[in-house]
């Protein structure tokens, strides 16, 4: 594709996003490369790359922007002309030729011409702006960060990087960097997860043999972090009562070494499907599903029936904003009130499936208290059979050294090179 014609599939990549606000915008993406199939991986990286920087200073873009209306040709022109294009490059871009977006309106050529030589931000910016978060939520992000928001925004605006687990059940993480290498995509050991490999560069990896055999799976190493806390092993019985698309049950199921039973749970009966799959193609054979609906009994004929429970809970999302920047625009003070009451009431379930003296991980992608810490404080008070088990003293074998001195971990771009995540251990008295 040309540059233009790059430039005119981003717009109308942005222009289907900006129009289902409440619509994820990577599955947005899937659907508009899908229906476009002529269009190449290095131009589909292009184009991707453009519309999510777009999303992650959309904010700021649409300050520079104001008072005109935001529509998805003048927001890619602006994150161009910001990124150091000229107006007369944009022209060149915007020539209404063949394939590419059509010429500039006067209007939106006066709206574009006063971006040309400034950098994104610009003193006159709000602190909420600047930091491409939601008004409501910066009081309670100061309050987590304090003097280190501004650092820790900015590790949060930034793309995040491709990590891979190595599945035990099929080699080593030697062989699967070796497998990688034969397919030219260089990779490393991650820092603090024992099954981790980070990727330099983004590489074409789910055509490869590698993940094609089942070898490695794409995780961020937060989130293999969480799977290791449970202390899974042979012979264990273990539920992940969010399980989703099965991420942390395929890591329990390799620790377990396909010894033990494992039971994957959702609300979702698509996302398990999912995982079905990713199990069959990792070699795992002691794990589940069971699809939790309104009324289910499961959960009282399982009473005390597990030696550990990991309930991934479902939150805000603020610790994956790298990924998922258009989150960001979605969040409203009403989902989180929604999320807290949620959250709440899986724990209390989980609580009554952990056997006594078992361990029930609790664990968000949020970087909010009241999803973390605050939530931990309630359900202790509402179940005083639980109590915190140390981090320090439950940090896996294997692992790189315990993030920080505290009780929970707790995980961020700046500090760690992950996502943001939270986890608390708790385990039951075994009177």
């Amino acid at each position: 594709m040309t540059p233009a014609a790059r430039v005119e599939a981003a717009i109308a990549l942005l222009g289907e996003i900006l129009a289902a606000p409440r619509a994820p915008a990577d599955a947005l993406a899937s659907a508009f490369f899908r229906a476009r199939r002529y269009i190449g991986a290095g131009d589909r990286r292009a184009i991707s790359e453009r519309v999510w920087k777009v999303l992650r200073s959309r904010r700021r873009l649409r300050w520079w922007l104001e008072p005109a209306a935001e529509t998805a040709r003048l927001l890619v022109g602006a994150s161009l002309l910001l990124s150091g294009t000229s107006i007369a490059g944009l022209e060149r871009l915007y020539s209404g030729g063949r394939f590419g977006p059509a010429k500039l309106e006067e209007k939106e050529r006066q709206a574009l011409s006063r971006l040309e030589g400034q950098g994104l931000v610009h003193p006159a910016m709000s602190e909420a702006v600047r930091l491409e978060v939601p008004d409501w939520l910066l009081p309670r992000l100061e309050a987590r960060f304090g003097a280190a928001l501004g650092p820790e925004m900015e590790a949060l605006a930034e793309a995040a990087p491709l990590d891979l687990r190595v599945n035990l059940l099929s080699g080593t993480r030697e062989r699967a960097r070796g497998a990688l290498a034969a397919e030219g995509i260089a990779a490393e050991p991650t820092k603090l997860s024992p099954w981790g490999l980070r990727v330099a560069e983004r590489s074409p990896l789910v055509g490869g043999a590698a993940f094609g055999s089942g070898l490695v799976e794409i995780q961020d190493e937060g989130s293999q972090i969480v799977a290791l806390l449970v202390g899974a092993a042979p012979g264990m019985r273990i539920a992940d009562l969010c399980a989703g698309a099965g991420g942390k049950t395929l890591a329990m199921a390799m620790a377990m070494g396909n010894r033990g039973r494992l039971v994957a749970c959702d609300v979702s009966e698509s996302r398990l499907e999912a995982a079905v799959k990713r199990l069959r193609r990792a070699g795992v054979h002691n794990a589940e599903r069971h699809l939790l609906v309104p009324g289910d009994k499961w959960p009282k004929r399982q009473r005390e029936k597990f030696d550990a429970v990991l309930v991934d809970a479902p939150c805000t999302g603020t610790g994956t904003w790298r990924r998922n920047p258009d989150a960001r625009g979605r969040l409203a003070p009403a989902d989180l009130d929604e999320l807290l009451a949620r959250q709440s009431g899986i724990l209390d379930i989980a609580a009554g499936l952990v056997r006594k003296g078992g361990r029930l991980v609790y664990a968000t992608c949020s970087l909010l208290a009241e999803e973390n810490e605050a939530q931990v404080s309630a359900f202790l008070a509402r179940h005083p059979d639980f109590a915190t088990l140390p981090l320090a003293a439950c940090w896996p074998a294997g692992a790189g050294p315990a993030p920080g001195p505290g009780p929970f971990l707790f995980l961020t771009p700046l500090r760690h090179g992950t996502d943001g995540f939270f986890a608390a251990l708790l385990q039951r008295t075994a009177a």
